[in-house]
């Protein structure tokens, strides 16, 4: 793996130096006079609201982009019913950049049941329905009715998660590449800086977009194999099985002809390649995985996981090869991923001059997701958890990119004197996890070489390095920051992590908690937690004790607030009833809960289409994986996660008799339910009566843990409730604060 230029190099006027900043990236005609431009050199379209932060991604694209020398206009949720926003800044010098925004468009616009969200976070006034469904696809073809021939590149996690054929859930079927509907000449995938400049630099140099097809982390359409390279047959890396029907006798077309082989491929007439089963690692930079055919994989589930398996083998940086999947006459091609940022890097990008507000053109207007991270700091990128129904390693990597403890102190200061309604604290500390920071691979050649999906599943590997002692001290020192009063840490802990280091769990209990701290152990059964490639409960438990008694120490109340999935592939009632029980004995009443969202690219997805597991070769005699399909039964398994709910409380019955698990009704403490039901309550709307008076008070025996008397106040539950999450999938929109 050969390291790059450094970005902060790679400047593209002649003179070195850029010019100086914009305040805010144009996002009209009048602010470009203003900055004395009559054409930007590159226009990036977004779907979410125009925040100069570096946590808003077109506007760390554009800010890149500008410390290059660029000229960089912005166009900010424009409508897409027509082409007149799209022109609003003209057509750019090298090209139009399109991002759906930070979430997936479907993501943002619709809920783990396909309802339709009234609210948008990435929107003034928290509003919807100012993005399209599959706004890259949408935001893409305007551009090309606006400007017939202008390149378009396209990006974002929206892009980046369908580079391939995939799984949408949201229309029930496998859809081709992004790139192809888009109709764009390029796609940039996972984290973009590298890629981005590299397009810039070269098509600034007078390249044609055809050319660029030798960049890392992109991918593009190729309708002739390409010259001097190899093609590695990937049902040979890990067959499958028999990939077609046996053939009848009795067809009248004999064995061997095109049309047999034509079938074999997904493509009328296409000639069968022969392809090599081991390429000599002298020739491995030039060779090239061919996947199953979109035609394929759409009309075989057992192909479509298979597919997957490969995808996820090929993405560590340091060994991966391309990748080619056949749609009808044309190949997309993906190059192999992009090469990690280092530290100084990542300081060069967070110290560009962002004004770490939204632009004024929205004048008061609350931007709610600005609002959540306006006191944040991301010191991290990247995830090595692997987790299947998280799309973080798909899209960042699992080698973690790390700031340096100077350039986070730096952005500590620019939020304490620059941004407004600051009040000395910092909301957070993170990254798609809290306490990764500097923890990597010991050795970096077994780093280069590893295949693994997961360094934590089944257990920690024991060449990953789990000294949290860096990112102890990155709290220390932005505690002494003057004017901050409190550094909370609000991204989520891998607790199986931290319980490596308790010196790491005092400092987090003891200076860095509200009261609640978030941790997601998703089940409590083996069954989920294994294809879920989670821990086991006893790793909870381990942390929690931990945590209790470094809270104790600081003199502390405070409480942990687990997150859980419900409908998860993998996942009984059986499991369902099992975690109900266990929120029960430990005092866990959920506020709102999360269903399983099948996200494009991610291993859950393809286990819930294909109904097989593809973390191991995948066959057509692989055992099934239980899936948790249709509304009725995502509506149980959530109303397993609120059984105090008495709306859920019919359901849950009938559900707990079918079970044979009736006994788990009734007034007792251990029994899960009451039999009876309260007036106004349940999915019928109403109860026919009121319970008796004694049945009431054993219901709030078993729900407080007292019984209520005249001398007795009610005690408040042991643990609080659990929060809402803010994780794609869940029923509710992002929040803080206290649950």
């Amino acid at each position: 793996m050969q390291a790059p230029p450094a970005l902060q190099t790679w400047l593209l006027r002649a003179g070195g130096e850029p010019p100086r900043a914009a305040p805010f990236l144009p996002m009209s005609r009048a602010e470009m006079a203003q900055l004395g431009w009559e054409q930007c050199d590159v226009i990036i379209v977004t779907g979410d609201a125009y925040v100069d932060h570096p946590s808003f991604g077109a506007a760390l694209i554009g800010r890149v982009l500008e410390a290059q020398g660029l000229r960089v206009g912005i166009i900010a949720q424009p409508d897409w019913h027509g082409t007149e926003s799209f022109r609003a800044l003209g057509e750019p010098r090298l090209f139009f950049g399109v991002t759906a925004g930070n979430m997936d468009s479907m993501v943002n616009r619709y809920t783990a049941d396909r309802r339709v969200r009234s609210d948008d976070a990435y929107t003034p006034g928290g509003k919807g329905g100012r993005r399209p469904d599959r706004s890259v696809i949408v935001y893409a073809q305007r551009v090309r009715e606006a400007y017939r021939d202008a390149t378009v590149v396209i990006g974002s996690i929206e892009a980046s998660l369908r580079r391939i054929a995939h799984y949408d859930y949201w229309s029930e079927k496998v859809r081709r590449s992004v790139l192809l509907d888009a109709k764009a000449d390029l796609l940039v995938f996972g984290n973009a800086e590298r890629q981005i400049l590299e397009i810039a630099r070269r098509l600034d140099a007078g390249e044609e977009i055809s050319a660029l097809d030798d960049i890392r982390g992109t991918a593009f359409l190729h309708r002739k194999p390409k010259t001097g390279w190899i093609e590695i047959d990937s049902t040979h890396l890990d067959a499958p099985g028999p990939l077609n029907p046996p053939i009848d006798p009795y067809a009248l077309t004999p064995a061997g002809t095109g049309a047999a082989k034509g079938a074999a491929t997904g493509v009328a007439g296409a000639q069968v390649v022969r392809f090599m089963r081991r390429v000599p690692n002298a020739e491995r930079e030039h060779s090239v995985i061919r996947l199953p055919s979109f035609e394929q994989v759409a009309a075989d589930p057992v192909l479509y996981a298979h597919a997957s398996r490969i995808l996820h083998l090929e993405s560590n940086p340091g060994n991966a090869r391309a990748l080619v999947q056949r749609h009808g006459d044309v190949d997309v091609w993906l190059n192999p991923p992009p090469v990690p940022l280092a530290t100084a890097e990542m300081d060069w990008i967070y110290d560009l001059p962002f004004q770490r507000r939204p632009h004024p053109a929205y004048g008061a207007e609350n931007i709610p997701a600005y609002k959540m991270i306006r006191f944040s700091v991301a010191i991290q990128r990247g995830c090595f958890g692997g987790c299947t129904f998280c799309s973080i390693t798909e899209h960042e990597g699992r080698i973690i990119q790390n700031r340096s403890e100077d350039s986070v102190i730096r952005e500590i200061g620019k939020i304490r004197d620059t941004v407004p309604g600051f009040t000395g604290v910092i909301s957070d500390l993170g990254g798609p996890t809290a306490n990764m920071y500097r923890l990597a691979c010991k050795s970096p050649e077994i780093e280069s070489a590893c295949r693994r999906p997961s360094c934590v599943f089944p257990g920690i590997c024991p060449n990953l390095n789990t000294d949290h002692s860096a990112l102890i001290g990155l709290y220390r020192r932005a505690r002494e920051v003057p004017g901050v009063k409190k550094v909370l840490i609000a991204s989520g802990v891998r607790y199986d992590l931290a319980s490596e280091s308790p010196e790491y769990v005092r400092e987090l209990a003891q200076h860095h908690v509200g009261g609640y701290l978030k941790i997601a152990p998703e089940h409590v059964r083996d069954g989920p937690l294994q294809l879920m490639m989670k821990p086991g409960v006893g790793t909870y438990d381990r942390f929690k004790e931990l945590f209790d008694k470094y809270s104790r120490q600081a003199g502390k109340e405070q409480y942990l607030i687990p997150y859980f999935i419900a409908a998860h592939p993998g996942t009984t009632d059986e499991d369902m009833l099992e975690l109900a029980l266990w929120l029960k004995r430990n005092g866990f009443r959920a506020d709102q809960v999360q269903a399983f969202l099948p996200g494009p690219m991610a291993t859950a997805t393809a286990m819930y289409h294909t109904g097989k597991n593809p973390l191991r070769r995948v066959t057509r005699a692989s055992a099934p994986v239980v899936v948790p399909k249709g509304l009725r039964v995502r509506r149980l398994h959530k109303a397993f996660l609120r059984y105090h709910d008495a709306n859920n409380w019919p359901l849950l019955r009938e559900a707990l008799r079918r079970m044979g698990r009736a006994d788990l009704i009734g007034p007792r403490r251990e029994q899960l339910i009451p039999s009876w039901q309260p007036r106004g309550t349940g999915l019928a709307g109403a109860s026919p009566a009121r319970a008796p008076r004694a049945h009431r008070q054993a219901l709030r025996t078993q729900h407080t843990g007292l019984p209520r008397t005249p001398r007795v106040p009610p005690t408040p539950p042991a643990h609080p409730p659990t929060g809402r999450s803010s994780r794609p999938g869940s029923s509710g929109r992002p929040r803080r604060g206290r649950p």
